[in-house]
């Protein structure tokens, strides 16, 4: 009997404040929490930051990481427009094997690319959704 592999997210994926302007484009948050747009959207400061989550379980033992494989739909939660989010990345990188529970836990970093439409198409606003990061042993 082995303990367990838990999750707990010790921070939301965000993508912080940015107007898309005219055309859109998109914005970037990496695993480490760097931010870039390309396009016409102009990125405002406040905070962004990469989802985080303290994994813990077996001493030493490895495990997988599963990211989405499909864009991931956000949602403004005023007049219900969407943007999607895509390219997800991980540190440790996603796949079989790739983490490691030194003394038992880790932290992994997940970034991802939000896609942005003109500011027609993604209105100021909230927008919110959910997506399924999953570890398992292998």
């Amino acid at each position: 009997v082995i303990a367990a592999v838990t999750a707990t997210e010790t921070s939301q994926l965000n993508f912080g404040r940015f107007s898309p302007e005219t055309q859109g484009g998109d914005v970037l948050v990496t695993p480490q929490g760097a931010r870039t747009s390309h396009g016409t959207v102009i990125l405002v400061s406040g905070s962004n930051t990469p989802g985080t989550f303290y994994i813990t379980g077996e001493y030493e033992a490895t495990y997988s990481i599963s990211l989405p494989s499909l864009p991931v739909a956000i949602t403004n939660v005023n007049n219900a427009k969407k943007m999607f989010v895509t390219d997800w990345q991980s540190i440790p990188p996603a796949g079989k094997g790739t983490g490691i529970l030194h003394g038992g836990a880790q932290v992994v970093y997940v970034g991802a690319r939000l896609k942005v439409g003109s500011m027609n198409d993604n209105p100021t606003g909230i927008y919110m959704g959910t997506y399924s990061v999953t570890f398992d042993y292998n």
